[in-house]
């Protein structure tokens, strides 16, 4: 007979799932990696209360004493000049925030820019083997680390009622493309401005004449995005075209916009449904 005075020690538990670090990193845990990017931002956004963002692109190259260091300086003094504008809609929610890539060049003037006016500002990180690094101006509880570019983007694009894109590289051309083809798709329910800052860069650096010439863009297309060459005249955009927003009833917080199906009509913006259930 066994002995019955030899306990047998209790059987150990294994981990809990969302405590598993192996699991967590691994191929099948992805799909939870990806919805985390989702909900963590979500998450202080709407604590933060963020309605809506003005997003500054462009290159992380770009330093305060460079040759273009003139843009910096402008990125800058118009990041201020659109923080210091949308104080004076801030009621329960914080409206036009200023938001960029959380790097440096002009993201950081961006940030910096905002932090002068004293508002809060946005940085979207993303880990990078070299040059992005969440730079000081970034509200703290506004900064966020990325792993995924399709997350980043979402974000940028999905709350964004404006995007200003200064002179950039692979990455600046990258996210302005991304949001042009949106707009010129209609695939988001709202209206987006777009403001190429540096007339003489842009032109030089993208013929887009030819593209409505060659017929690979209409002419109409041309009227997605304006063209702004000074702080004062971008910011004169941005208030002409933004702010017939203002009144609109206040939607979730943060207003992240629908995106449109293939099979339903795009509505006017008083006619926009509440989506913030799907």
């Amino acid at each position: 007979m066994p002995d019955e005075s030899i306990s047998t020690p209790p059987q150990s538990r294994p981990t809990l799932a969302y405590k598993n670090e192996p699991f967590l990193q691994g191929p099948d845990a992805r799909p939870l990696r990806i919805l985390s990017e989702y909900l963590e931002p979500l998450s202080h956004l709407r604590r933060q209360r963020i309605r809506d963002t003005v997003v500054f692109f462009g290159s992380a190259r770009i330093q305060e004493d460079s040759p273009l260091g003139q843009y910096y300086k402008d990125a800058r003094e118009l990041a201020a000049l659109v923080t210091t504008w949308a104080k004076t809609f801030r009621e329960r929610t914080y409206r036009f925030v200023v938001c960029s890539g959380g790097g440096p060049g002009i993201m950081e003037a961006a940030n910096r820019g905002a932090s002068d006016a004293r508002g809060k500002n946005i940085g979207l990180n993303i880990g990078l083997p070299f040059e992005q690094f969440p730079n000081p101006y970034i509200t703290r509880e506004l900064s966020f680390e990325f792993h995924y570019f399709f997350m980043r983007k979402f974000w940028f694009a999905y709350m964004s009622k404006a995007l200003v894109v200064f002179p950039g590289g692979f990455g600046t051309m990258d996210e302005m493309f991304e949001i042009l083809t949106l707009a010129q798709t209609k695939k988001l329910a709202k209206k987006i401005t777009i403001i190429l800052y540096g007339s003489a860069f842009w032109k030089e650096v993208i013929n887009f004449d030819a593209l409505v010439k060659y017929g690979t863009i209409a002419a109409e297309d041309m009227s997605l995005f304006h063209f702004a060459d000074t702080p004062q005249a971008a910011l004169e955009i941005l208030q002409t075209t933004l702010t017939e927003q203002v009144g609109t009833p206040e939607a979730e917080v943060p207003a992240i916009s629908h995106s449109v199906k293939p099979d339903e009509p795009i509505a006017s913006k008083q006619e926009v449904p509440d989506r913030s259930h799907e």
